[in-house]
């Protein structure tokens, strides 16, 4: 009974197992027809789109090509205009030529015509010149036969007499000028200098290497110290002086071969001591707002001097160069008191030689501008005055002058001798220079321009009458070893270069400042 029921069971399981597979079958059958419908349907569509996109391809290949066909149609058409157009001003210059080649042509006809004729008329005046010169012969010889004397002897005779008489008559002339001359040259020079002399008369300004300033009590000269000489290190790095603090009562002095400097700090140390406020920072500002002043003194006494003198439309900077001079000293001499005077007598001794009086008075008055800046340019005061009256647009009867003062060129004229005549005047009064303090004057240049060739050197001051010399260098520059070896280097070049008594000493001074404000 079991084995039937498990038989039956299996004969069931297999039924059912076949059906499935059948089922299967079928289902599989269906689906593998549905793909193949789907693949055709999606070949179909592919195969439309290509042909789309051929034919788009084809369409846009088309127009690119009628577009490049267009633009190369146009571009050929645009050069074949161009080249037409070149083609037509060729051929216009081609006539141009053909026409000037016509013209050169008929003028060389021409000129060979004229040639010709010049030739014929040249033949005829030749033989009217063998006419002339056969009859001129026949004449001498015939004056010669009447004469006894052949034309060379008749010349050599007339020229031989003429000779004798011009050479008496010059001889005697030359006499009698030099007579003259000599009995009235030195009377009439004489006259037209103290005439001059006595017309001008000037205070004479002599020009010392110190200034002492005032103060209102004892107690001032510590603040002006400060504390561990801060103050009196800050003055001295400002102004380039030497500030000196001695037993004198309520009194500094100021010693500096520079009068410029020299002024500056006057002004500075007189301002500060009526503000009260010193320190290093409010010394600087003072500083530097004196020397702004200083600066516009110069300009306006340049004004002023010109003014005062009556020359006229000078350029501003011979005006500055001019008011400049205020504070220049040559042999202890004022320079701009000496060229006011030697303008004056120029133009007095030019009225009394009947002369240019405002041409002689503006040469007199530029005759030393040179000095203004003959410490920064080489050569003489003289070139350097010249050169830049020249440069800002002086006459060269002026510029000629300036440079011939001194005697300097071989060739002068009445006005360069007029301005060395009043310059050797305003000179030569007694006591009006002394060739001491140029010499010295030049040493204390020397020492400054020997410091400053070395590099990292931002400033340096001769001071102590050249006994001593403070460099000041930039400590981004310079480190404290090479201060050291700067110093050396220093010491050996004055040495080497400069003649001096006694002993120099050299003193660099390296200094770190750092400022902020507090707000």
């Amino acid at each position: 009974m079991i084995y039937k029921i498990i038989i039956s069971l299996l004969a069931g399981l297999i039924a059912g197992g076949i059906i499935g597979f059948l089922l299967q079958q079928k289902l599989a059958r269906k689906k593998l027809e549905s793909s193949e419908s789907l693949s055709s349907r999606i070949l179909d569509e592919a195969r439309k789109e290509a042909e789309t996109i051929k034919k788009d391809s084809i369409l846009q290949a088309k127009e690119n090509l009628l577009r490049v066909k267009s633009d190369f149609e146009k571009d050929a058409k645009e050069r074949k205009e161009e080249l037409e157009a070149l083609e037509r001003r060729l051929r216009s210059k081609e006539e141009n030529l053909e026409k000037r080649s016509d013209a050169f042509s008929q003028k060389e006809n021409a000129l060979e015509g004229r040639e010709k004729a010049s030739l014929q008329k040249e033949a005829q005046i030749n033989e009217k010149n063998e006419k002339i010169e056969r009859l001129l012969q026949e004449q001498r010889v015939k004056l010669e036969q009447v004469a006894g004397l052949t034309a060379e002897e008749a010349k050599n005779v007339l020229i031989q007499s003429m000779e004798a008489e011009a050479r008496r008559e010059a001889a005697l002339m030359i006499r009698k000028i030099d007579e003259e001359a000599r009995r009235t040259a030195d009377k009439s020079a004489r006259e037209v200098i103290a005439y001059a002399i006595q017309r001008y008369s000037n205070d004479y300004v002599a020009e010392n290497t110190v200034s002492v300033v005032n103060l209102p009590n004892d107690e001032m000269k510590g603040r002006i110290i400060g504390r561990e000489g801060r103050n009196i290190r800050a003055i001295e790095a400002a102004t380039g002086i030497d500030l000196i603090v001695d037993d004198t009562p309520e009194a500094v002095v100021l010693s500096s071969f520079d009068p410029v400097r020299r002024e500056v700090a006057r002004l500075s140390l007189e301002r500060l001591i009526t503000d009260g406020r010193i320190h290093p920072g409010r010394i600087e500002e003072i500083v530097k707002k004196v020397r702004s002043e200083v600066d516009v003194i110069i300009k306006e006494t340049g004004e002023r001097v010109s003014f005062d003198v009556g020359v006229h439309d000078l350029h501003p900077e011979l005006v500055a160069m001019l008011g400049s001079l205020k504070y220049r000293t040559s042999y202890s001499q004022n320079v701009l008191e000496h060229s006011i005077e030697v303008a004056h007598l120029a133009g007095m001794m030019a009225s009394e030689l009947r002369m240019n009086v405002k041409e002689a008075k503006r040469a007199g008055l530029l005759h030393d501008i040179g000095k203004a800046i003959d410490h920064k340019i080489e050569g003489s005061h003289a070139a350097i005055g010249a050169d830049y009256a020249k440069r800002f647009g002086e006459h060269p009867r002026i510029v000629q002058a300036i440079a011939a003062h001194h005697e300097d060129p071989m060739i002068n004229t009445p006005l360069g001798v007029l301005i060395q005549a009043a310059d050797s005047l305003s000179a030569a009064r007694p006591g009006a220079r002394r060739e001491m303090l140029e010499n010295y004057v030049k040493r204390l240049e020397e020492l400054e321009n020997i410091a400053n060739s070395f590099s990292g050197v931002d400033k340096c001051f001769a001071i102590q009458a050249g006994r001593e010399i403070r460099i000041m260098v930039e400590n981004e520059k310079i480190s404290d070893s090479d201060a050291v070896m700067l110093c050396k280097d220093i010491v050996k070049r004055i040495e080497a270069e400069l003649t001096y008594p006694g002993q120099i000493k050299v003193t660099v001074i390296r200094e770190t400042r750092v400022s902020e404000l507090a707000r």
